[in-house]
């Protein structure tokens, strides 16, 4: 099972699968991030390890069933002249979900949140932690297919997927702070979402979008407004400085 510890060959894929999974994985941490922050405050670590360790066990599950997973591509039916597998709906009907779910957490993110409120959000931690199980399955899909596509060995899939996950649970608080932080990357991780829902429904319906062009424009929008906080930083830094600064004239003319 673990032959393949002699071969140079395996470890340059088992690194080269790690990168994949945790950058496949990104997309599931902002997506976990954006639900667990509208809980609160004790219990957000709580539900960030528990969609985690959901996200990890679907990925295993999925992997021990690799001849499920594979029979997921045969053609099941025709549809708009193209042949419609299980993964295919399963691709279709998650990035409905993204769309419809992001399009909420926009509309909600413009609405003024009342005090009475708080107990109702708080009462969703299970809903949360089943909406977050769903979405689970689709990103799980397309980690394990590209895991499937790129390894031959089950051994270095499951490290992999355990390493990635181990990662995405370090980096999960401080990305969630962080978008918690800056509303304006709450929105744009958002839209990030929107182009991952439309993107998982053109795959479903084999309109292949090269995944470079999703993630140059990902990380462009995202350079930009990382450029826009640190503008906005220095001109509230000096906005303060100088109100300091008039709070000392005023006391030495006193």
């Amino acid at each position: 099972m673990f032959e393949w510890f002699a071969s140079p060959e395996a470890w340059v894929a088992l690194a080269t699968l790690m990168a994949l999974e945790i950058v496949l994985g990104i997309d599931n941490i902002i997506f976990i991030s954006i639900l667990v922050g509208k809980l609160p405050e004790k219990q957000r670590a709580k539900a960030r390890q528990i969609g985690l360790s959901l996200a990890m066990g679907t990925r295993l599950l999925l992997l021990f069933s690799l001849a499920w997973v594979m029979g997921l591509v045969e053609p099941l039916f025709i549809a708009f002249g193209n042949e419609i597998s299980g993964r295919d709906i399963i691709l279709v009907i998650g990035g409905l979900f993204l769309l419809a779910k992001s399009t909420h957490e926009i509309h909600g993110s413009f609405e003024i949140q009342e005090p009475s409120k708080v107990k109702v959000i708080a009462s969703g931690f299970i809903s949360i932690l089943i909406q977050i199980a769903l979405l689970d399955v689709v990103f799980s899909l397309d980690s394990v297919i590209t895991a499937v596509g790129l390894v031959d060995h089950l051994s270095i899939m499951v490290i992999a997927i355990v390493a990635s996950v181990g990662v995405m649970l370090v980096a999960a608080k401080s990305i969630g702070d962080f978008v918690d932080a800056n509303p304006t990357i709450k929105m744009l991780a958002l839209s990030f979402l929107m182009l991952i829902g439309f993107t998982l429904i053109a795959e479903g319906f084999d309109v292949h979008i090269p995944k470079g062009y999703v993630y140059f424009a990902m990380a462009f929008s995202f350079a930009v407004e990382m450029l826009n906080i640190k503008i906005r930083n220095r001109r509230a830094k000096d906005v303060e400085t100088m109100h300091l600064a008039k709070k000392i004239t005023e006391d030495e003319n006193v």
